[in-house]
């Protein structure tokens, strides 16, 4: 039987960035060499019905041990952020870390940077070697989950009902439960594996929506330039500027909103931004969006039929679809204090496939997986966090047959 560590530092070692701009589904050839992979490590702990559909959705069933209970689903997703080099993960591990520096190749991680680090002093973390990001997200919550199910699997004794897992592509891009069948999935109710710091439980999220500014400029020699010229590069500055310069991600936290400037790419000829927007509350969100448009609105005045905008939202706040279920949030909360746990309960500074999925008629809250600095080479997992995430997960199982859930969940 595997560690959870031993399954995570074998399951980033498989490169699966996701694409956005791909218009494959999955978005990366990669993912499907990973799904097939977990498919086999489903079967190989013992789960049945293990499936990787077309679209490269992994699930698998671990069967009841006792009758009357929901049907509970965990899940995960595959890809890493296109944010930072997600290839090539070459993993290094921090044994009885001494609360000091730990240096990687280019970059050094501090407990100056990151206070949080004096919480694990001699524990064992595992980082990338500063070239590439870890994958922890969300490749420990994968290893956690299926660490659980080979426990549950190896202990029948444990009574627990029917389990469904899933791992589901292209999450860091938006398009996690695209194809997703949450019918043919046939849970109660589930949780995603996908939150940062031990104890964090999850029922609110952002709003959130794209944002792609496209600007058509007018390129002549610049020595003779003067009233044709039209540099898109710098219409394209001034609608960046145009925003509020305090409602960026590196100045909010809690439940502040923001404007994100993910890309600028361009030049005279041509200029593309891309921003993501994000709220909590449903109007502010509206509102962030609207003054988007109005920006580029009044910039056409300014410089007619030069700039287009396309706004798509990608997920809502599921805090409304959890709402009627808090029974779910409640099991997870007696789960992780029975583990020994302090749940941190906080919205998402982010989004879930659970959100898009509690929008599908699947309540989906998110539980921790136990990672810190997602998305880059700070990217760090201390292991005692994989192992309590472990423990969570198959304590839901047990612990949700002695409770009381309603015949309509």
């Amino acid at each position: 039987m595997k560690t959870v560590a031993q399954r995570f530092l074998e399951y980033v070692k498989h490169p699966t960035t996701s694409d956005e701009y791909a218009a494959s589904y999955p978005s990366t050839a990669t993912q499907l060499e990973f799904a097939a992979f977990l498919a086999k490590e489903c079967e190989e702990i013992g789960l049945q019905a293990v499936s990787v559909d077309a679209y490269g959705y992994v699930t698998a069933t671990l069967p009841a041990t006792a009758k009357q209970a929901p049907t509970i689903g965990f899940i995960s997703h595959m890809d890493t952020s296109p944010d930072a080099k997600g290839d090539g993960i070459t993993p290094c591990i921090t044994e009885n870390y001494d609360g000091g520096e730990i240096p990687l190749k280019g970059i050094t991680i501090t407990p100056e940077e990151f206070p949080f680090l004096k919480e694990y002093i001699g524990q064992t973390i595992l980082t990338s070697d500063g070239t590439t990001l870890l994958g922890a997200d969300d490749k420990a919550g994968i290893a956690e989950i299926l660490s659980a199910m080979e426990y549950l699997a190896a202990h029948s004794e444990i009574p627990h009902g029917e389990i469904r897992i899933a791992f589901t592509p292209d999450e860091e891009i938006g398009k996690g439960v695209d194809f997703f069948d949450v019918k043919a999935f046939g849970a109660d109710f589930a949780y995603t594996i996908d939150g940062g710091k031990i104890g964090e439980l999850e029922y609110e999220n952002f709003n959130a929506a794209r944002a792609v500014i496209r600007i058509h400029g007018k390129s002549v020699h610049p020595g003779t330039a003067k009233d044709i010229m039209v540099n898109a590069a710098l219409i394209g500055a001034e609608i960046a500027a145009a925003l509020p310069a305090e409602e960026t991600p590196a100045k909010t936290d809690g439940y502040d909103g923001f404007f994100h400037l993910c890309s600028f790419e361009g030049n005279v000829s041509s200029a593309v931004l891309t921003y993501i927007i994000r709220d909590f509350d449903e109007n502010s969100f509206a509102r962030r969006k609207k003054r988007i448009e109005t920006i580029v609105a009044e910039k056409n005045k300014s410089y007619p039929d030069r700039i287009s905008l396309e706004i798509r939202d990608e997920y809502y706040n599921m805090a409304s679809q959890i709402a009627p279920h808090m029974e779910i949030v409640e099991l997870a909360k007696q789960a992780m204090e029975d583990c020994g746990i302090t749940p941190i309960i906080q919205p998402i500074r982010g989004g879930t496939d659970g959100a898009r999925l509690s929008f599908m008629g699947l309540p989906c809250p998110n539980l921790f997986a136990g990672g810190h600095n997602f998305h880059g080479p700070y990217e760090l997992i201390p292991v005692s966090s994989m192992e309590k995430a472990v423990e969570m997960i198959v304590l839901i199982c047990e612990l949700s047959t002695t409770l009381d859930f309603p015949k309509n969940l």
